[in-house]
């Protein structure tokens, strides 16, 4: 099932609430331990909005089942071409092709919009996320130890990249 994708609007904070807050809340998945609030996620769906950014929803029968944005991968003119997303989907409907459409729809915005390259921040303790963003063509840049901390511990990052422009031949490291 692949559930209608639009752009999220005011009005779908309380159910991307919904979907997001227990994620943070019960998981590692992210390393925030704050939830969002209806008021917040109103501003932030406005704001990247108006900076030419997607905030996409996927809907199924008249419910929110998952969302994905994405903004500025660090701040300053140099990073301009640079993406990173955050994608959420509801237990109920992964694996079935909900958040391969989020992406592939933000990953094509972003494309329009000049972005080189996106990338995904992935929780270390979440290998399906580093696994389906595999399938997508998402590299492994690097895997950042212990740089967020959640439940009393810490976590690894695993920075992972897409480029949006075709594949540039990048040397191995050497040193």
């Amino acid at each position: 099932m692949i559930a209608g994708l639009r752009d999220a609007r005011a009005e779908d904070a309380a159910g991307i609430a919904a979907l997001w807050n227990p994620v943070i809340r019960d998981t590692a998945v992210t390393f925030t331990s704050l939830e969002k609030t209806q008021r917040d996620l109103s501003r932030d769906i406005a704001m990247r909005q108006a900076d030419g950014k997607a905030f996409l929803v996927a809907e199924n029968e008249g419910r929110i089942v998952g969302f994905a944005t994405y903004f500025q991968f660090r701040a300053g003119p140099g990073y301009a071409r640079t993406m990173e997303h955050t994608l959420v989907v509801a237990p109920q409907v992964r694996g079935a092709g909900v958040g391969r459409a989020l992406l592939s729809a933000l990953e094509d915005h972003a494309r329009a919009g000049g972005a080189h390259a996106m990338f995904a921040g992935v929780s270390a303790e979440n290998p399906a996320g580093v696994a389906f963003h595999a399938r997508l063509g998402y590299r492994t840049i690097a895997r950042l130890p212990q740089v967020g901390r959640k439940f009393g511990r810490w976590m690894d990052l695993v920075l992972m990249q897409k480029w949006l422009d075709g594949d540039p031949d990048i040397p191995p490291e050497t040193g």
